[in-house]
Formats: C-alpha cells, structure tokens, sequence
C-alpha cells in the first residue's frame, strides 16, 4: 500500500483516440506526445521545469524510438531543464505502470514530482526485416509489428481473440452475454457524450496534427466509434468458428496520448485545479494467467490491488476496466462477484478504440471523474496485456 504518492485533481488528460489509418495516422506518436503534454502543461498556466523525472509509456516503434523518453523529456519542457526519461513498454497496461513506477519512487522519496507520458499510433505500424544469415539463401525474417501481434503470442501460439474465447468457454460465457455487454458499453459512451460532451471535456484534451506543410487541425473528439444497435450486433458472424465474439465485441486499434502528474501530497494541492479535491495512489497489483488465457489476467491482478489496500470489491465506487473484448468483462464480474452492467460507465477502450500505451491512462482519467461525480471515495483499475498478463490500480478521491 502507498501513502505518499498523490495526483493533482485536473492534473492529467487524455487525447481524444483517433481510429486506426485515421486523423493522427501520419504525426510521430514521440513528437506528437510530447507536444501535446507541452500545450497542455501551457493551458493549465503550469511550468513543466516542476518535473524531476520523466516515465515514457510506448509500445509501438516510432522513428528514433532508441531517444524516445529522453526525446519526450526535451521537448515537454522546451529544453528549459536537463529532464531525464525511462521508456515503458508493457503492451495494454503501460499506462498503470508508468504511473505506479511515478508512485512507488514519490514514496521512497527519490524525487518530488514525475509525470508519466503515454502515447501510441497502431497506424502506419512498422514492418521490419531482421537478419537471418543461417535461412535458406540468408532470406530475411520479416515482422508486422501489428498484425502479426495481434495474430500471434510467440509464447502462447494463439490470436488474442483466441485467448479471449478460452476464457468464455470456461465460464460459460455466451454469445448474447457478450453482445448484451457491448451494447451497455455502447450506451454507456453515449452519456458521455450528453450536455455538449459534458464529461469528456472534464479530462480530454485536443492534438494538433498537421495536414499539410502549412495546414493544421485540431482535433477535439473520438474518430472511428461505430454506431451500435442490438439487432446490428445480432447480424455478425463470430471471428472464429464456434466463437462468441464478433467485430462488434471487440476493440479496434487506435492512436492517442494521455499525461498524469503524481507528486507528493503539499505539491499536489500547490498544482492542483481544486486543492479541495485529493487524489491518493493507493495500491498496484500485477498478474500473469495461465498459458494462453489473457483475458483472465485482470482478476487475479485486482484482486493483488485489492489485498495490498486492505479493500474489498464492495467497497469500490467506480470500475474501469481495459476491455478489448467482452469477454473479460464479464469473466471478471462473475469472478469478483458484481453486476458486469454496473462497471464501465463513460466508455471503455472496447468501444472507443485502443492505441495500445495510453489506453489504460484514458480510462484511469475517466475512473478519477467519475469518482469526483459519485463524491469520492476508491476507484479500481483493471485489464489485460499481451503475454497472458495484467495490472491493476486503486486510487482514492477525497
């Protein structure tokens, strides 16, 4: 359990997510991060020099990768201070851990504020060739970064889908189980969407992308949400054979950014946009599930994050989890003991996309909102990553 590590209420954001191929596909995710975390750092009348140390959560390669956290450093302060950087690369729960990294130093008292930065763009994905002097003729081996990812653990052997319909055949889960999931998730995103996108503007923050050599935009809202309909997801076909799940009830690749500021206590009220409001990292929890199970790591990762707090699930005010397919929503709701309908409220990254490193920061800003709305008190942090693992947080608003 923590006790030192807090984040300023107003102290994060995230992008809007673009869909994949779509309005962000052609900006170098490094750049456009780290210029966004500047712009954003700027709108809240902030000086980004406050920060000792720099965490860079990336998962798919950009041009100039090898400098990226210390890159990102330089150009979210403007070259104004000598600001070191760690990249993080842990796939789907990056995020969590870019902030838990910031956290557990904040406690140790190694520095007195860290921001973690988490950008990604799907689109455009590198194919790369490695040497393979000993292959027939010295060929190459060639890799997509993204679609042989996604089709393939080179541990577990399965398509991430594939992992996802183990777990709901050993539940029990079923095809309208998932399509009845989807649609509330759907649901779900529309009331954030209501009052002029009343509780999206709470957190998100708009990229600037170029277009042209002398033209650029801004871009304020999600690219790529798919309207969905009960008796549309009732039409698709499962992607695998016997299968529960469909394009409908599944995530897509995306791109995005997101920041969080995690400080101590005194500098969280002093950066903070309500000094009323506290915000408390409390707890992390990690896990691996068993041999080609990836949808089942976010129970025994929450439920780490629970006992090191000393909290039952009861006692959490709002559920956010990282859902790229129905199905681990409704495993862990049956698992853990609470209504899967209840969770989620605002969106998830199952219906809003998935640019990889700064989806779990998207959902934690939205975790920290909500909580605000209800009155305070624990949120929980959950999902899934490649390689059968996951990562949990619990946070306090007070």
């Amino acid at each position: 359990m923590l006790t030192k590590a807090y984040i300023p209420y107003g102290g994060y954001y995230s992008s809007p997510f673009c869909r994949w191929q779509g309005k962000m596909a052609n900006e170098n995710a490094i750049v456009l991060g780290a210029s966004t975390a500047n712009r954003w750092f700027t709108s809240r009348d902030l000086d980004p020099t406050v920060i000792d140390y720099l965490y860079y959560g990336i998962t798919v390669a950009q041009p100039r990768m090898f400098y990226s956290h210390n890159w990102a450093a330089a150009m979210l302060v403007d070259g104004k201070k000598d600001l070191p950087g760690l990249m993080v690369n842990q796939a789907c729960t990056t995020s969590t851990t870019c902030i838990h990294l910031s956290a557990v130093n904040i406690e140790i008292g190694a520095y007195e504020t860290a921001f973690a930065l988490m950008s990604d763009r799907c689109s455009n994905g590198p194919h790369t060739v490695w040497p393979q002097p000993m292959g027939p003729g010295g060929e190459v081996e060639s890799e997509n970064w993204m679609m042989d990812n996604f089709n393939k653990d080179p541990w577990g052997g399965l398509k991430m889908i594939q992992t996802a319909e183990k777990v709901a055949a050993d539940v029990g889960i079923t095809r309208e189980e998932c399509d009845a999931v989807t649609l509330k998730r759907y649901e779900q995103y529309q009331d954030a969407l209501t009052n002029d996108r009343g509780f999206q503007k709470r957190y998100m923050f708009p990229v600037e992308v170029r277009v042209s050599r002398k033209k650029s935009v801004m871009v304020e809202e999600d690219e790529g949400v798919t309207p969905t309909t009960a008796e549309g997801l009732a039409r698709l076909k499962p992607l695998e054979s016997g299968g529960v799940l469909t394009f409908g009830s599944q995530t897509y690749p995306a791109d995005g950014n997101c920041g969080f500021i995690v400080t101590t206590r005194e500098k969280a009220r002093e950066l903070s946009a309500d000094p009323k409001t506290e915000i408390q990292v409390i707890s992390y929890g990690f896990a691996r599930a068993k041999r080609g199970y990836m949808a089942a790591a976010p129970v025994p990762a929450a439920e780490m994050a629970l006992k090191n707090a000393g909290l039952k699930i009861e006692e959490m005010k709002a559920i956010k989890t990282h859902n790229p397919f129905a199905v681990n929503d409704i495993n862990m709701a049956k698992k853990m003991g609470f209504d899967v309908m209840w969770m989620n409220n605002y969106g998830s990254s199952l219906i809003y996309g998935h640019p990889q490193g700064p989806t779990a920061g998207r959902l934690i800003a939205e975790l920290l909102e909500e909580l605000v709305l209800v009155g305070g008190g624990y949120g929980l942090w959950a999902g899934c990553a490649a390689g059968d693992t996951g990562a949990a947080l619990v946070l306090k608003v007070g």
